[in-house]
């Protein structure tokens, strides 16, 4: 039964994004929660804690292993995690010994999050410079036209569409530069073992924490972040401001669109079932709901940042159940916003 709105059977026609719903599915997950169990078996292998030939013969079995997420359910609801299960799993079709040796469920869950992460930065970022091209092209067609200058929603000074579109399209720059900044505080590996300490992998942790990283394209780290989540919410702030900058987008537009005012000509606009005359500004709309859902997801994240001592179950699977939902409602507002943006035909009043 799908219930939330991202994969609903009719509003997900709304609120569905393919692309972003891709990086973060679950079977996009696995795969990279088995990338991880490969990478590790190898570096173990390479670092000399067990055969290099049996660990080479491990990661094989696990690349080529193919399971259904499904098969990890009933495990979860027992163990609060998938990875106990995935390693049963796994043991059966690889070598046991060489298999999750030193690990721990929360390495190979984070370091799965930290590749989805890196994909979903590198999604938005090519949305985000496609949204400022198509604002750029608005302002060169329409800049120079009238428009009047509003402040707490009345009439103030005559301004032209360049000072409005510049509101929307400089915080872009912004937002670009804040993704690309945050790439190595999220996009980094997570090893830490039982404890968080490494203490399994004795002297050989550095370089089996580099030999990992190396594989998955990620950044080592000194320590494991297992209870150090300012990364993830400051992602999670990121996603709410690049929501809010859509948001406002959106608001000026449906605005602009009212009729009586008339600053603004958009095609295919949405209709009526009782008003066949309407033409609703509907991306307009679902830009501001979307900047709301995120506002409002974003106290959560940082309720998340709380994790007791080395690790907590309650705050590390609060961030499953809503940072997921925060790159959908991004990952929708971007493709609207380009698609909005693209759907102008004339602004200005003059």
């Amino acid at each position: 039964m799908n219930t939330s709105v991202f994969d609903h059977p009719w509003l997900g026609g709304l609120f569905s994004d393919a692309e972003t719903a891709a990086i973060w599915a679950p079977e996009r997950q696995l795969s990279h929660m088995l990338a991880f169990e490969a990478a590790w078996s190898r570096a173990l292998g390479a670092c000399g804690l067990f055969d290099a030939t049996l660990a080479e013969n491990a990661a094989r079995a696990i690349e080529q292993a193919t399971i259904s997420p499904e098969a990890l359910g009933t495990g979860t609801r027992a163990d609060g995690v998938p990875v106990p299960a995935l390693v049963e799993i796994l043991k059966t079709i690889a070598p046991a010994e060489a298999v999750h040796k030193g690990a721990t469920s929360q390495d190979v869950i984070d370091t799965a999050l930290a590749m989805t992460l890196g994909e979903t930065t590198g999604l938005f970022l090519a949305r985000l410079d496609q949204l400022i091209a198509t604002l750029t092209v608005l302002e060169r067609r329409f800049g120079d036209n009238e428009l009047t200058g509003r402040t707490r929603m009345q009439a103030a000074m005559p301004i032209t569409v360049r000072d409005r579109v510049l509101s929307w399209r400089l915080p872009l720059d912004d937002h670009v530069a804040r993704l690309q900044a945050l790439r190595p505080r999220v996009e980094k590996v997570q090893i830490g073992g039982a404890a968080g300490d490494r203490s399994a992998l004795g002297d050989k942790a550095d370089a089996i924490v580099a030999d990992v990283a190396r594989a998955l394209g990620l950044r080592p780290t000194e320590k494991a972040w297992h209870a150090m989540r300012d990364g993830i919410g400051e992602y999670a702030s990121a996603l709410s401001l690049i929501s809010g900058t859509l948001g406002k987008i959106g608001q000026d537009i449906a605005l602009m669109a009212q009729q009586g005012i008339d600053e603004i000509a958009l095609s295919g606009g949405g209709g009526s079932s009782a008003m066949p005359h309407k033409s609703n500004p509907v991306l307009a709309e679902l830009l501001v709901t979307l900047s709301r859902f995120n506002a409002a997801q974003l106290s959560g994240m940082h309720q998340a940042l709380i994790h007791e001592q080395e690790r907590s179950g309650a705050a590390w699977s609060l961030e499953w159940m809503i940072l997921p939902q925060m790159a959908m409602a991004t990952g929708r507002g971007l493709g609207a916003a380009i698609d909005l943006c693209g759907k102008v035909e004339r602004m200005g009043t003059g």
